[in-house]
């Protein structure tokens, strides 16, 4: 009797990391030769078993941080750009995977309507910023204008210099606020974008994740590379200023990331209030009516 507690545990334990694992496993369903390729070009690639010790710690600090924003009301943004599979939804999903949705969202916008085309450019994203006690993690960004909207030619150049105009103010102005404002890059080779889109390709379960956008990227790589420098340079500010992630290799690239967001805040450890079970009450009239059959789901595993 006395192990059952740990025994419980232990379950819980094993169930949060087979939860990772799964998450793992997205980048391991291939064919056996892509397996291979992918070896092949990354020998050094970090330990699984010692990349989920530090990435569960990091987790564990992620959690101190999401408390010490809800109890301080404090206000995150993280702005997550890069390379088309990059790595920027890998990192999102490690960082937010044990985090509270109320606390920390996501928040992925699809292409403007005719409607949001006609407003000010920033105007669709305001109202996605946090308020006191919320982090908000942006999978692309009002960056868009910078990046593929000015490559693919969505944008003129006459919007894009507006924007490139107004962005520092935009951001001096959420900084102001009382918004602490990161923003990340994450980068990859040529080489090594074009192995991941190839693993793509040839995987039935990542395939979605190949849009025409993507596959554009590949064809306009030089072009994508000169808006990225010229962003930088241009909006590259004291306040909010860029950092880059380098993603060939992806579990290091996670870990490094998580980190450096950590470093950046200065969280500390906030009071708790002792948790206690309460007892269940039995109320000695009541009798569980029995549920027809078919409103339950089909034990076929």
């Amino acid at each position: 009797m006395t192990n059952e507690p740990q025994d419980w545990l232990e379950a819980e334990l094993q169930d949060s990391l087979d939860e990772d694992y799964e998450l793992e496993l997205e980048d391991a369903v291939l064919s056996r030769e892509i397996k291979q390729i992918y070896r092949d070009t990354h020998p050094d690639q970090m330990d699984r078993k010692q990349y989920f010790k530090n990435l569960l710690h990091l987790q564990s600090e992620l959690i101190k941080l999401q408390d010490w924003v809800s109890h301080y009301k404090e206000k995150v943004v993280v702005i997550f750009e890069g390379r088309d599979s990059a790595g920027k939804g890998g990192a999102i999903k490690r960082i937010t995977q044990r985090l509270n949705p109320r606390v920390a969202r996501v928040v992925a916008l699809p292409a403007p309507s005719d409607r949001e085309k006609t407003q000010w450019y920033f105007q669709r994203y305001v109202p996605h910023l946090p308020a006191g006690g919320e982090i908000v993690l942006f999978d692309r960004s009002w960056y868009n204008r910078a990046g593929v909207e000015r490559v693919m030619g969505f944008a003129t150049e006459p919007q894009v210099e507006q924007f490139f105009d107004d962005v520092p103010e935009f951001e001096r102005m959420l900084v102001r606020s009382g918004i602490r404002l990161v923003k990340y890059w994450f980068s990859v080779t040529d080489e090594e974008q074009q192995m991941r889109f190839l693993m793509r390709i040839h995987d039935p379960m990542k395939q979605w994740k190949l849009s025409p956008m993507d596959l554009q990227s590949r064809v306009r790589w030089e072009a994508y590379t000169k808006a990225k420098e010229e962003m930088f340079e241009r909006t590259n500010i004291p306040e909010a200023p860029w950092y880059i992630v380098p993603g060939n290799d992806k579990r290091r690239a996670r870990l490094n990331c998580i980190d450096h967001l950590l470093s950046l805040m200065p969280y500390t450890e906030v009071p708790h209030e002792d948790i206690a079970l309460p007892e269940r009450v039995f109320n000695p009239d009541y009798e569980r009516d029995v549920l027809p059959r078919d409103l339950y789901v089909p034990q076929k595993y």
